[in-house]
């Protein structure tokens, strides 16, 4: 990577950001750009790399808190943090996993009104009381199959992490 010390302006627009956002994250303590002798901000290769880093770990889901504990390499609870949204990403796998099985079955359905169906119904009605039952469930399930149900998980879990 060639050697950079971007201003502010040109830092933001290489990653598509308005400057507020390099600034909150400097507030946050996510970032340590340098300063010129006007005082103006000057981003470094390393820098560069963080925006990155937080860019990839927000689209993931990571709160700004989570963020600056990956970050932080003295961080005692690093591992604690990482392996909270390891689970939380496992359980949103799991959900597109599900949300897919159920756009497939709607795909593939002979019902012109998906909500007339009764194998949609009935995966739409294990939502609604608090259990997922869905085609994709199963691995012997196949578009019009057995259906199966499996316990949604703690959500709870997922959330005390963000």
């Amino acid at each position: 990577m060639k050697s950079s010390s971007l201003p502010i302006g040109e830092a933001a627009a290489r990653f598509g950001l308005g400057t507020h956002v390099l600034r909150h994250w400097e507030d946050a303590g996510l970032l340590q750009p340098e300063r010129d002798a006007a005082d103006r901000r000057r981003f470094s290769d390393s820098d560069l790399v963080r925006i990155a880093v937080i860019m990839r770990s927000k689209a993931a889901g990571m709160s700004l808190h989570q963020i600056g504990v990956l970050l932080d390499e003295q961080a005692p609870s690093r591992h604690a943090v990482l392996e909270a949204h390891l689970a939380d990403l496992d359980l949103r796998a799991a959900e597109i996993e599900r949300a897919r099985a159920m756009t497939e079955h709607a795909l593939n359905c002979r019902a012109h009104d998906i909500t007339t169906c009764p194998r949609f119904r009935v995966i739409v009605g294990g939502v609604v009381e608090g259990t997922t039952i869905w085609p994709g469930d199963s691995p012997t399930d196949h578009r019009h199959g057995a259906l199966s149900t499996a316990p949604r998980g703690d959500r709870r879990v997922a959330a005390s992490t963000r």
